[in-house]
């Protein structure tokens, strides 16, 4: 079986086991449905949903955009990559604030767990981060991914297969086994990496993450490891100390 087979195998895995935890926080006035498109108040916030076609699959992802369709400043962007079980939008309400007050566009995709979905997901992720770069102001240097859970998976899959989208990776309880290091062979540059993990986290165990951290150290790749104590699985419950540690390692971090 070959790396990216193996890789697909535990994805179906993952997103079947590490489910998201805790309470989900709905996003304010989104949407009702991905192909809603309201024209937009330019003075103000917007949350919008697009859709993008792939293998004859849609996909859709929500986007936060702190200052409209105002195109005279390149902004610096978040691709945000949700648990299992979740969905886009409360990962964006989780750091809309935040986006706000830092000039942050956010780009939230929904997450299939489907088997078939692992291999396809670096190219989603760029015709997503295309799609909206002709729409929304958005800094191609600045481009970051933060992912929890299983969707911290997808977020070491960017950092290894689109080192030269995104300019550096968090990732929040979840980890690299070492079966599928293999993976880190395709990086073109050495994608700068954090790892957030609680160290009452029992689906993730802090022993996987800090192997990870070792890995990657090893391979040459920048690491921020933080051990959160008394934190379990539930992003919710910490993200705003964790999106704002995330976003400190962030801003030193961009694409030449």
């Amino acid at each position: 079986m070959t790396v990216r087979a193996r890789r697909r195998l535990l994805w179906a895995v993952l997103a079947g086991v590490l489910a998201a935890s805790g309470p989900v926080v709905r996003a304010q006035n989104a949407p009702g449905s991905p192909s809603a498109s309201a024209i937009p108040d330019q003075s103000r916030p917007e949350l919008a949903k697009r859709t993008l076609k792939l293998q004859n699959t849609e996909y859709w992802y929500e986007v936060f955009s702190p200052a409209g369709h105002d195109n005279t400043r390149e902004l610096p962007a978040v691709v945000l990559l949700h648990g299992a079980g979740d969905q886009p939008d409360p990962m964006i309400a989780a750091w809309q604030d935040f986006a706000l007050r830092n000039e942050i566009v956010l780009l939230a995709p929904a997450l299939p767990p489907r088997l078939d979905f692992e291999p396809i997901a670096p190219e989603v992720f760029r015709r997503m981060v295309k799609q909206a770069e002709g729409e929304w102001p958005i800094n191609p240097q600045r481009i970051y991914v933060f992912g929890h859970s299983a969707g911290g998976y997808l977020a070491l899959d960017a950092a290894a297969f689109d080192s030269d989208l995104f300019a550096a990776v968090a990732v929040h309880a979840s980890f690299l086994a070492p079966a599928y290091t293999g993976i880190l062979e395709a990086a073109r540059r050495k994608t700068p990496i954090a790892l957030y993990i609680g160290d009452r986290d029992l689906r993730v165990p802090v022993s996987k993450v800090e192997g990870t951290r070792d890995l990657l150290r090893q391979r040459g790749f920048p690491v921020h490891y933080v051990l959160l104590p008394g934190h379990d699985h539930n992003y919710y419950a910490l993200a705003e100390q964790i999106n704002e540690d995330a976003w400190r390692f962030f801003q030193s971090q961009r694409l030449k």
